[in-house]
């Protein structure tokens, strides 16, 4: 029972650190995009540390119910880490892309 309530709350920090990690991405003011690129990481690190933690509970459950589990890399929340960060990857290098290519400069449009 209280393996499987950890399994909850480990699974929720970590799509909760994963809703952060967008916000870091897209919606925090940076300056620079120097800002906005270690804003990013440092999200990512954090979100990365609570997804393998939340692996590991879900890998002893899996052991511990005498399954041979491949590993905590490929337990369910490092799988939702993995696509998560890298459908947060590819949409931050589009809209990078968007940004240097087809908006004009900051201060260009004022008078």
């Amino acid at each position: 029972m209280l393996l499987e309530l950890g399994k909850f709350v480990s699974l929720l920090s970590t799509l909760l650190c994963l809703c952060a990690l967008f916000y870091a991405a897209f919606l925090i003011p940076a300056n620079t995009f120097e800002q906005r690129v270690l804003s990013l990481l440092q999200m990512l690190m954090i979100t990365a540390g609570v997804s393998w933690a939340s692996g590991w509970i879900f890998y002893y459950q899996e052991r511990r119910a005498g399954m041979q589990p491949a590993g905590v890399a490929s337990s369910f929340p490092m799988k939702v880490f993995w696509w998560t960060s890298a459908i947060i990857l590819g949409l931050f290098l589009f809209a990078w892309f968007l940004q240097v290519y087809f908006l004009p400069p900051r201060g260009a449009l004022r008078h």
